[in-house]
């Protein structure tokens, strides 16, 4: 049995690996920690625990979380993982970062976008980026894996595939919705039920830290000069992302793109490509760890609209930790969130 850790476990990222964990058949969940909720039973806090799970919530400490861990799920907010992954990594213990602190590749972008100064230059640089349909065998050997951003798991799914076509145009427009979980469990005035509810609300449009995590792998896949213009829209909904994204394809035959994007995912567990015209919602993803793609082709504009649709909270966050974990330790990949 591996035995894991969750540090933050009272978050939303948090309460979902929980659940994922306590029904993985190859997973013993041993450490559960939060500043917030010291000495307090899980299911004191989320009380759909209750029954199922007993475990008390202790203070971190990094040498007695690692006394008994294989591996440490980080589920904190950016700027606070990075302090504690070098010592985590020095004790032996392999760590899933679900904040954005590892993902970028370098100290100064990372503090261009996140206005912070980064401590782990070293690691920075070593972390492997666990978009398992992307990296799955430098997943497979890294001791430090940098969770995606929930909007750049649906937005890069969504595009990937481009890099094996072609681009006609480096310019790329990625509209995306998302639920109100996505903002986290902390207390914030834009989040609260009469600000967000019966209002839908853009935020951040072109200056949202998650372009610098698209774009950086987009360079890198597709095109040294791709750029994108990302607008993040807030909807009354729990949880879900939905992303549209529109890419120029004219003078490219729509039929060998629909058969790339087949081709691509063929060996993806929980990437599904639908037929031409058919597109997804988020109801069709929700509680799962599942990204579905549909694919419009407008001739009159000669664009490609690319619906991409996830549970922000699954394969966003908590099911992609443990689909890259269980890569990481040689389990089953779709063990405990298919």
């Amino acid at each position: 049995m591996v035995k894991a850790g969750i540090v933050g476990a009272a978050g939303y990222s948090g309460k979902e690996l929980i659940r994922i964990l306590n029904a993985h058949p190859d997973v013993d969940v041993v450490s559960l920690t939060d500043k917030q909720f010291i000495g307090a039973g899980i299911a004191e806090v989320f009380p759909e625990f209750l029954g199922q799970i007993d475990t008390v919530i202790e203070d971190f400490d990094v040498q007695d979380v690692s006394d008994l861990c294989d591996v440490v799920f980080l589920a904190l907010p950016h700027g606070i993982s990075c302090k504690y992954v070098p010592s985590l990594l020095d004790n032996g213990v392999r760590v899933i970062d679900i904040s954005a602190d590892y993902r970028l590749k370098d100290t100064g972008s990372y503090q261009k976008w996140y206005g912070l100064v980064h401590p782990d230059g070293a690691n920075l640089k070593k972390a492997v980026y666990g978009l398992p349909e992307l990296n799955r065998e430098k997943i497979i050997n890294t001791d430090l894996l940098a969770n995606p951003g929930c909007y750049p798991t649906a937005i890069l799914l969504g595009l990937l595939p481009v890099g094996k076509i072609g681009l006609n145009d480096t310019f790329i427009i990625a509209d995306a919705k998302t639920g109100v979980s996505g903002g986290g469990r902390k207390p914030v005035l834009p989040f609260h039920f009469a600000e967000c509810n019966e209002s839908v609300r853009a935020y951040k449009t072109g200056v949202h830290s998650h372009t610098s995590e698209i774009e950086m792998i987009l360079k890198d896949k597709i095109s040294k000069d791709v750029s994108v213009l990302f607008s993040p829209h807030l909807v009354p909904m729990n949880r879900g992302i939905l992303a549209t994204i529109y890419i120029r394809y004219s003078g490219m035959d729509k039929d060998k793109i629909l058969k790339t994007y087949e081709s691509f995912y063929s060996d993806a567990p929980f990437v599904n490509v639908l037929k031409e015209g058919c597109l997804p919602s988020t109801k069709d993803v929700i509680g799962t760890n599942y990204c579905q793609i549909g694919l419009v082709f407008d001739e009159r504009t000669g664009m490609m609209i690319v619906v991409s649709v996830i549970d922000n909270l699954i394969k966003g966050a908590s099911g992609q930790a443990v689909q890259n974990m269980n890569l990481m330790f040689n389990l089953e990949e779709t063990a405990g969130i298919k």
